[in-house]
């Protein structure tokens, strides 16, 4: 088994936040103003490693969201029940609510083979593995249902694997280093993104019997398998991957005492540090991604229905803009490592909302593959930053005690309101056109420039030593 890779959690005090010095110098060590300091922590053993699990944890997403809603429009699916599938996502905006039991309950043998962290990501991966299986055997068209149960558990076990991963990546580096481990975890991401999203598309294109025009369920059969398989690089990550050294537990009397600790304290202890300020937090954590979010569940609809082909959509959004993704999460990474964490935050809300003006333009331009790429740029550009900012300001304000937990609540309520909202986005389409869609997700995103500025005048709490202040300024 793995040497164990060592860490603070152990030492940590209730009500710190998440600061182990696992992976590599301590926070004072690191050079903050130097660049090549800065770039230096990107080879980092427990960077590159987040790098792969990164990969794992991308993988299902667009199986579940954009590739099958690709798959289900090309089936004959009308949009409007399109939309509502998207409602399978709320298994995300719920985790929190057996995040605790993640973050404590062990798993018979695996848990003591493997570790707490590692034997859930195991579990969560088998399950993820075995609905993708599912779906790829089943035929939208004839029955519905199986694939809405079968995309309903990828989404349980992929938001289970997220619970995991998080709270494995929080515990296994300083605060410092989190930028960075959420830009290689972005970076790994992205790279299943094109995967699962233009790797499935040409796979499916490409197992399609020629001379036959209609649809044709075996290339997405194949597709579909080829991804379940694909799932087998994050086992194998975990398998050889080292696990943070455990967090002492105190055994608890009875049940009463173990749900106090397991369910109560997690969220207790964030309002204890930082009062009626968390209302605030919790509200921008709420609303920050709301643009990209509810706008991306019309994207793949909106590529179909202006006659793009599985090959422009494979070639431009999947693989182009997702190394545009990447470059943005590697410069948000840095950015906010130099200039502090709330100032990068501000520029990807900016930037994310206003790309999507550039959508309601391009659907003015009919099938134009030029006007796609430059539309594509600006967005997944704006949406790499954002989202390597807003990860490394979700770790920061998390208590590497209830590491899980924390913040499956901060990641579970950015995606609720958004999810919830997304599930009407195709009978908006329906009713209004994509054009006022687009503006309208635009919009959605201009409270969120508020709320940040208004986090930004936050201080931490006097618990973090000034650690974690220094990285979010």
């Amino acid at each position: 088994m793995p040497e164990k890779t060592p860490s603070t959690a152990s030492t940590v005090s209730p009500g710190s936040i998440a600061s182990p010095a696992a992976a590599g110098p301590s926070a004072a060590e690191t050079p903050r103003n130097s660049w090549r300091g800065i770039w230096t922590v990107y080879s980092e053993a427990a960077t590159l490693r987040m790098l792969l699990l990164g990969f794992s944890a991308g993988l299902p997403l667009l199986l579940v969201f954009g590739t099958l809603s690709f798959w289900l429009r090309e089936a004959g699916i009308d949009r409007t029940t399109i939309g509502y599938l998207s409602w399978v996502g709320l298994a995300y905006g719920f985790k929190w609510v057996w995040a605790p039991l993640v973050d404590r309950l062990p798993i018979p043998v695996l848990t003591r083979l493997l570790g707490r962290r590692r034997s859930w990501l195991l579990l969560s991966q088998a399950v993820i593995i075995t609905a993708l299986v599912g779906m790829a055997l089943t035929d939208p068209r004839q029955t519905l249902l199986p694939v809405v149960w079968c995309a309903l558990a990828v989404a349980f076990g992929s938001a289970t694997q997220d619970i995991a991963l998080d709270a494995y990546r929080i515990e296994s580096a300083d605060t410092r280093r989190q930028a960075a481990l959420a830009a290689a975890y972005q970076t790994g991401y992205r790279i299943a993104m094109i995967w699962a999203g233009a790797g499935a598309l040409w796979i499916a294109a490409r197992a399609e019997v020629a001379g036959i025009a209609s649809y044709q369920q075996g290339a997405w059969q194949v597709a579909y398998l080829v991804m379940a398989a694909s799932m087998l690089l994050g086992v194998a990550t975990v398998l050889f991957s080292p696990e943070p050294i455990a967090r002492a537990l105190r055994p608890s009397r009875n049940a009463a005492e173990w749900l106090k600790g397991a369910l109560v304290e997690p969220f207790a202890d964030f309002l204890r540090r930082y009062g009626k300020q968390a209302l605030l937090i919790l509200a921008l954590i709420a609303i920050y991604r709301i643009s990209d979010v509810v706008m991306g569940i019309m994207a793949n609809p909106f590529y179909v229905d202006m006659g793009y082909t599985k090959d422009e959509v494979a070639a431009v959004t999947k693989i182009y803009g997702v190394v545009m993704t990447l470059v943005g999460a590697f410069v948000g990474g840095g950015l906010a490592m130099r200039f502090g964490v709330m100032k990068v935050l501000m520029l990807g809300a900016t930037l994310s909302a206003g790309s999507n003006l550039l959508f309601a333009w391009l659907g003015t331009r009919g099938h134009d593959v030029n006007a796609l790429i430059f539309v594509i740029s600006a967005d997944n550009l704006s949406s790499g930053i954002a989202s390597a900012a807003f990860i490394a300001y979700l770790s920061s304000l998390t208590n590497v005690n209830y590491s899980a937990t924390q913040y499956a609540l901060f990641s579970s309520m950015m995606l609720l309101l958004p999810k919830f909202l997304a599930g009407y986005s195709g009978k908006y389409v329906d009713t209004f056109g994509y054009s006022h869609f687009f503006t309208a997700t635009a919009i959605l995103g201009l409270p969120v420039l508020l709320l940040v500025w208004l986090a930004s005048r936050i201080k931490q709490p006097e618990a973090e030593s000034g650690k974690a202040q220094n990285a979010i300024d």
